[in-house]
């Protein structure tokens, strides 16, 4: 027996600082993984199909490229910097030991990117089965894209727009495709008013800018499923979750370089992370029992009420109408 009939550290092993710390720990834990959120459950196997993602080099959208790409589809990642692009091929492959992921050149900050994207595109290709429209950014450093554009609004909604309606022959020649666009909640924020989306006059202030677009993806995801109905294509928004990815890096308080590595961690523990943000992204892209369902808001897997402002259909005629004129689909709908 061990002298005092007790083992050694007995009594540091059963104090109350000790049970103290577990419990502390564990909570911490246990808090940490309620804010990554739910994880896509759904098994299915997209081969054969083809994706295409926008800003797909990093966050949310390349962590979406490595869970396709691993259940079998042929993904082509876009992104305006080829650099970037190829590494996060190179990852994709690497992550889901498959060859089939490509790179095309995306840059949503002109319009005329987008259409030769989509000429590209649809040389080499006739059908797509999942169009993942994803690229976003936030407190971007220039108010004004080189076409004149607002920056948040072309980048955010006005590339997608033009982008999503010049694929929509190819997505109607699949067997059923999926248009999935990402949203947030500071949509609620914007008032649906469209007539001066580049701010010709009226002072650009970039965080009524970035809910604006925001507001735009939703009327016109909700408006774009209207149009859909009685065709095997769906459209549906998605709000990932508050995740720590580089669309912050733009933000005021992430310029200076000391506080944003003191609130990184803070941030890391408070946000989910790249990875948990796409699951609900890949759900709505493979889930067999969100087959057919258009038109919906998505968080955390489940359909969820949007606000009010979502369902406005007289808003979205209005943003469609105005959209169709800036892109020049109207009178050139082709690529």
């Amino acid at each position: 027996m061990f002298p005092g009939g007790k083992f050694p550290g007995e009594d540091i092993i059963f104090s109350w600082y000790t049970i103290a710390f577990a419990l502390v720990f564990g909570a911490i834990l246990g808090f940490r993984n309620y804010m990554r959120g739910p994880q896509c459950m759904s098994k299915e196997l997209v081969k054969k199909k083809r994706v295409i993602i926008t800003g797909a080099n990093s966050g949310i959208g390349l962590e979406t490229a490595k869970e396709l790409a691993g259940r079998g589809a042929t993904v082509i990642l876009t992104c305006r910097d080829e650099a970037k692009g190829k590494l996060a091929v190179d990852e994709v492959k690497e992550a889901a030991k498959i060859k089939n992921v490509e790179y095309m050149k995306l840059d949503l900050t002109s319009l005329q990117s987008v259409r030769d994207f989509v000429k590209e595109y649809t040389s080499k290709y006739n059908t797509l089965d999942i169009l993942i429209n994803n690229a976003g950014v936030m407190y971007y450093p220039e108010a004004k894209t080189d076409e004149g554009n607002e920056a948040h609004f072309c980048i955010n909604y006005l590339g997608h727009f033009l982008l999503t309606n010049l694929l929509l022959d190819c997505l109607k020649m699949a067997p059923s495709a999926r248009i999935i666009n990402i949203t947030c909640p500071a949509y609620q924020l914007a008032e649906p008013d469209f007539t001066d989306v580049n701010c010709e006059n009226k002072e650009h202030k970039p965080d009524q800018a970035y809910a604006l677009s925001k507001l735009a993806v939703v009327l016109f995801t909700k408006k774009l499923a209207r149009q859909l109905e009685g065709t095997k294509v769906t459209a549906n928004i998605i709000h990932p979750g508050v995740c720590y990815t580089d669309l912050y890096r733009n933000m005021p308080f992430m310029k200076s370089k000391l506080i944003a590595v003191s609130f990184k961690p803070l941030l890391w523990f408070l946000m989910k992370g790249a990875r948990d943000g796409a699951q609900t992204v890949v759900h709505c892209a493979v889930a067999k029992e969100e087959e057919g369902v258009s038109g919906k808001y998505y968080a955390d897997l489940h359909i969820q009420e949007p606000d009010e402002k979502a369902n406005n259909v007289e808003a979205a005629a209005v943003l469609w109408d105005i959209s169709a004129k800036m892109t020049g689909l109207a009178s050139n709908p082709s690529a």
